[in-house]
């Protein structure tokens, strides 16, 4: 059973239309990369995902008993978010918010449960460390622990290895498919291509030309030879 559909959904904004009628659902289990052109509308289709932004037109239905408090997110990091004065189990916990509900404060589950992220991730000798002493990787790491303490089965990536040097983004790609083997349903924005098609289960490809299908069906597409071809150049 899917856990995200995507039904005709037309996004943009008052004056501009992204992309028209698009449609795609993600099952338990797959690993989602969404690529494109820059403008194209990745990050307007992540935001619509977390019912952040309302689509122009269509439905974004979540299935298997998934709430949205229930999804991880990770988004593109910012100078200030870089810069944020926490400790590392401060924003690792922080990520328990959702479930909360009305109550005030953290309780033992929560505190159990992000302690065990950070075993997870490798980061809990870091626990005590401020947040913005940490190098670009190892905040990805906290981000990434926070996003999973809002979820066991859901997680969306908005552009995770941007900036790290390649031994780290290797790491990272490496982190983010043990997770998804461990059964967590991966949605990721990236701009890297070659990397896309390396780990990913399913290509969505928005911009000029749509495609939503396997990896495999999406390197016989010549949408797929272009694209590569580009970031080839680019690197």
């Amino acid at each position: 059973m899917a856990e995200v559909v995507c039904r005709d959904l037309t996004l943009g904004y008052e004056d501009r239309i992204l992309f028209e009628n698009l449609n795609f659902e993600v099952n338990h289990g797959d690993y989602l990369c969404v690529v494109g052109e820059n403008g194209a509308g990745k990050s307007t289709l992540m935001r619509t995902i977390l019912r952040l932004q309302e689509p122009l037109s269509g439905t974004v239905e979540y299935g298997e008993g998934l709430k949205p408090t229930e999804v991880g997110y990770l988004p593109q990091q910012t100078l200030v978010q870089r810069d944020f004065p926490a400790s590392v189990r401060e924003v690792v916990i922080s990520g328990c918010l959702g479930r909360c509900g009305k109550r005030a404060f953290y309780n033992k589950e929560d505190k159990a449960l992000a302690e065990k992220n950070m075993r997870r991730l490798g980061i809990d000798d870091l626990a005590k460390k401020c947040y913005r002493e940490l190098s670009g990787g190892q905040q990805q790491r906290v981000l990434l622990a926070r996003a999973l303490c809002a979820t066991g089965k859901l997680l969306l990536l908005d552009e995770p290895v941007s900036g790290l040097d390649p031994m780290v983004t290797a790491e990272m790609y490496q982190l983010i498919e043990r997770l998804n083997k461990e059964g967590i349903t991966v949605i990721m924005i990236s701009h890297d291509i070659h990397g896309a098609v390396r780990y990913a289960s399913h290509i969505l490809h928005i911009g000029s030309d749509i495609f939503f299908g396997t990896k495999e069906e999406y390197l016989d597409q010549e949408i797929s030879r272009k694209y590569l071809q580009k970031g080839s150049d680019e690197e």
